[in-house]
């Protein structure tokens, strides 16, 4: 049985816009959960930010984080996926590209993330990749 992406991916993504502080993205990675949120430009995707994106070229790099914007901090060259492909094109575009997470957008339009938890909960929810991905945070 063919599975595409559109199965298994996380839908209506949480979006930015590019000046938003990097203060701000933290707090909605905080307060929902995320390790990843979509920056767009109106319905444009212009990135993708992680909560390391946010330590790595924010913080370490002594950046004010009320006055460092998203932009500063987010993966701008990304690798998209359409939510009809199947599974094993997102597993290849993971490994080729040496990503954790990929959007997914329909006509330009970003509509979900596909992520290895996702991933490895759907083709190996035994694995310990799996099993830490299904887990309640410990927050």
């Amino acid at each position: 049985m063919t599975q595409y992406v559109r199965d298994i991916m996380t839908g209506d993504p949480v979006t930015v816009e590019p000046q938003t502080s990097v203060t701000d993205v933290a707090r909605i990675m905080r307060d929902q959960d995320l390790g990843a949120i979509l920056v767009t430009d109106g319905d444009r995707l212009r990135g993708l930010v992680t909560d390391r994106d946010l330590v790595i070229r924010s913080i370490a790099e002594g950046g004010d984080p009320e006055q460092t914007t998203v932009a500063d901090a987010c993966s701008g060259d990304l690798f998209t996926i359409r939510p009809d492909e199947e599974l094993d094109h997102a597993v290849q575009l993971m490994r080729e590209h040496a990503v954790r997470r990929v959007p997914v957008v329909e006509e330009g339009h970003p509509v979900g993330i596909v992520s290895l938890g996702d991933l490895a909960m759907e083709r190996d929810p035994e694995s310990a990749l799996g099993d830490i991905s299904a887990a309640r945070p410990n927050t």
